[in-house]
């Protein structure tokens, strides 16, 4: 009589392909890798922190300042971590920024704007969760590069946010999505956007670091056909991805209505080369196998504060587009460094 499977028999297949996936590092311990990483970009951070302070005391340090620089983090910040998840498995998204887009002006109509509070957040959120549908089924189960079918989506969601709103601003009358922006909202003096933003970092990093999700993640990333033959639906997972890369994106968008208190076709400009940026200084590999919310949230801030910094400078836009693109680059040669030493 055959006897059922153990649960560490069960495991056996995907722990094999979590190892193929480590290899690269088997001889210098991943964790305290990361750790490192993580407390670099904490000193990056304090240093950026120092030269705000000395530059600008007076601004730089207020407490609105501060809470404005969160606040603005937040919503970048909450697309940032289901690029992580997407990026870690070897895939790409770059259209989190135009479905951030069409999320938050269909949300905005006159129509939906009816239904109040909860007719704005069910809207944002189901339309980023449909356009994550569309991109995870085209490059899941139709065999598409993510790089084409998320770029396809980019330009029709762009196009679609452009049609609906003719152009025009659509201005939010729902005062209970306008209150949560003023001051009488926040939480111990933390904006109610700001608390999203940590119950997303929190639940992400859960997600990756402690459930079978993340290990089928990480594991796709690394090797797909060894995650395959471990029995892994690597197709559904990648479908699921895409999913939780919309889901952020609704949520995302819901925050910006808040924030400004309207809908745009031109909200969440630049925001796929953003979120890539911050997940990729903070650690997640662009080639896919690894990825750290952590670092990804820190590099979010990390950009944040360099913009809040220029702004409070007066100091020109390309300057600071520059200096992201420098920060861009030594983070992927300290990346690729890291690697080698591993295989060393």
């Amino acid at each position: 009589m055959t006897q059922p499977a153990s649960a560490a028999q069960k495991d056996a297949p995907m722990s094999a392909a979590l190892s193929q996936t480590d290899k690269r590092g088997a001889r210098r311990p991943l964790g305290l890798r990361w750790d490192v990483r993580n407390l670099s970009l904490l000193g990056v951070l304090a240093v950026l922190v120092a030269i705000g302070g000395i530059t600008q005391p007076d601004e730089f340090l207020a407490a609105s300042n501060l809470q404005l620089v969160l606040t603005q983090a937040s919503v970048i910040g909450v697309v940032t971590v289901g690029m992580t998840f997407v990026i870690t498995s070897g895939g790409i998204d770059l259209s989190v920024g135009a479905i951030v887009a069409l999320a938050s002006v269909w949300a905005t109509t006159v129509a939906t704007q009816e239904f109040g509070f909860a007719g704005i957040l069910f809207t944002a959120v189901i339309v980023g969760v449909g356009c994550g549908l569309v991109n995870g089924v085209l490059i899941a189960y139709g065999g598409m590069v993510p790089f084409i079918a998320t770029l396809a989506m980019l330009a029709s969601a762009r196009g679609l946010a452009l049609q609906i709103t003719d152009g025009r601003t659509q201005i939010v009358t729902v005062s209970e999505v306008l209150d949560l922006g003023v001051k009488d909202a926040y939480i111990l003096g933390v904006p109610p956007l700001v608390l999203v933003f940590a119950a997303v970092t929190v639940i992400g990093w859960l997600l990756l670091n402690r459930t079978t999700f993340g290990r089928r993640t990480v594991a796709v990333g690394g090797n797909a056909e060894a995650a395959r033959l471990a029995g892994i639906d690597v197709r559904r997972q990648r479908l699921y991805l895409y999913l939780l890369s919309g889901l952020c994106c609704g949520i995302a968008a819901f925050m910006l209505i808040v924030l400004a208190g309207s809908g745009q076709n031109t909200n969440g400009n630049l925001y796929e080369l953003d979120a890539i940026a911050a997940a990729i200084i903070g650690g997640t590999l662009l080639s896919g196998g690894r990825g750290t919310i952590v670092g990804s949230v820190l590099g979010v801030l990390i950009f944040t504060t360099i913009t809040n910094i220029f702004a409070l400078n007066n100091l020109e836009t390309a300057v600071q587009q520059i200096a992201k693109g420098a920060i861009i680059v030594a983070a992927v040669l300290v990346q690729r460094r890291a690697l080698r030493g591993g295989d060393a």
